[in-house]
């Protein structure tokens, strides 16, 4: 080793390629160059994580080398000051600090470049802290996930301030994660989940964060995987996740969420429209809402047609049966019970390791859902894609070129100047 250190990168790794090792780990800088021969790594993130596979013959065995860069050396390309502010944010986010989860958060959401860089710093240290956490915990899960669907005028609002409430008063630390609908003349949103939720958001052991669609279709948010990190990382054992709630494509966040839960309102027309191929296959539990009063008697109907309803569906796990069941956030009715069908379900799916398969195959889909996203924010702002937009979508408005023709022009224009 001594030996090969003077020497040029190429002859240090050709070196250690000839030693009897089956596997290789080296650490280099971003701006490493490799010399001629000896193919770069490509970024794979904007953490600045490289990984390249070279599959080299050596003494008639295939050995697989992989050059990456840690954390330690992207958080190098930071200012003091930027260091000192992710420092700041992620100490008094694993304190548990509720003004530095809203800003890490806030930090997260932002679509500013730099701010989006330092966010993913952020998102790695507390990743790590958060599987070192889980390491000591025996491998399990330290939060329930829980993502909550339904119509408008379901009552989910209604249901999580007392269910929230429940949940505090028997030790639970919660978050709530509400995602709000933008407007699509101004972009804004009401954000008014708050004032629908006046006890629970006064309570220190509940954290409501409401955030804008900002036009992300599914009824999530482009960031709630982040916010749900970071909630997680401050120390809530219990996340929920309010979707926009506006039709039968609001599942998204069910690739996000240990737990689905659809909630209905009785009497609301089509009793049967869910059982569409739709967002009602995705529920893991089906909970028909304000059953008290004069509604008792529709409610009881409808939870009996969801429950034969729900036997002609494909089975999606081999230890759950989705359950439907009646409950009212005005008397509460049935909520406590349906807190027990919660933990029965993330019991069985843990002894199972369902639910660890599940967590691991969402991590997959985060990933993917970040490419399609910056592929696509690369693609539009490629300079001769950006110069051809306005052109092409003029010619598609006056009609004298097909939208499927303009996209196709776009993307050949894309790969010819790549």
């Amino acid at each position: 080793m001594p030996m090969l250190l003077p020497h040029p990168h190429q002859h240090f790794l050709k070196g250690l390629l000839r030693a009897p090792f089956r596997c290789y780990h080296f650490i280099f800088h971003s701006s490493t160059h490799l010399g001629s021969g000896i193919p770069c790594a490509q970024p794979f993130n904007s953490l600045g994580l490289h990984c390249t596979k070279w599959m080299l013959l050596s003494d008639g065995l295939k050995r697989k080398l992989c050059v990456q860069t840690t954390l330690k050396d992207h958080t190098e390309g930071l200012s003091d000051k930027e260091q000192r502010f992710v420092d700041k944010l992620y100490t008094g986010l694993i304190q548990g600090q509720r003004a530095c989860l809203a800003e890490a958060i806030t930090l997260v959401e932002s679509t500013h470049s730099r701010k989006k860089e330092l966010a993913q710093v952020l998102l790695q240290k507390v990743l790590l802290y958060h599987r070192e956490q889980e390491q000591s915990n025996k491998g399990k899960p330290l939060a329930f996930r829980v993502g909550l669907s339904g119509p408008p005028g379901a009552g989910k609002s209604t249901f999580i301030e007392y269910f929230g409430k429940m949940l505090t008063e028997r030790g639970h630390k919660l978050s709530v994660l509400a995602v709000d609908p933008s407007s699509c003349t101004s972009g804004g949103s009401l954000l008014g989940d708050k004032t629908r939720m006046t006890e629970l958001s006064r309570d220190m052991n509940a954290y409501i964060r409401p955030s804008p669609t900002r036009g992300t279709l599914g009824g999530v948010t482009r960031t709630t995987n982040e916010a749900i990190l970071l909630c997680e990382g401050a120390g809530y054992d219990i996340i929920l996740i309010e979707t926009v709630g506006v039709g039968q494509s609001e599942f998204a966040v069910a690739d996000m969420v240990d737990m689905f839960v659809l909630l209905l309102p009785p009497a609301g027309g089509d009793e049967l429209q869910g059982i569409k191929r739709g967002i009602i296959e995705m529920a893991d539990l089906v909970a028909v809402t304000k059953s008290d009063g004069d509604l008792i008697v529709p409610a009881r109907r409808i939870q009996a047609e969801y429950v034969s309803a729900l036997k002609l569906l494909r089975k999606r796990s081999q230890v759950w049966k989705p359950k439907v069941i009646r409950i009212s956030a005005r008397s509460g009715e049935g909520i406590s019970e349906m807190w027990d069908k919660m933990k029965d379900f993330q019991d069985l799916m843990l002894a199972s390791g369902e639910l660890t398969a599940k967590r691991r195959k969402q991590q997959k889909v985060w990933m993917w859902n970040l490419i399609q996203e910056s592929v696509l924010e690369h693609f539009r702002t490629h300079p001769t894609v950006r110069e051809q937009i306005p052109l092409l979508e003029q010619k598609v408005l006056i009609g004298a070129l097909s939208p499927g023709l303009a996209a196709d022009f776009l993307l050949k224009a894309f790969k010819s100047r790549d």
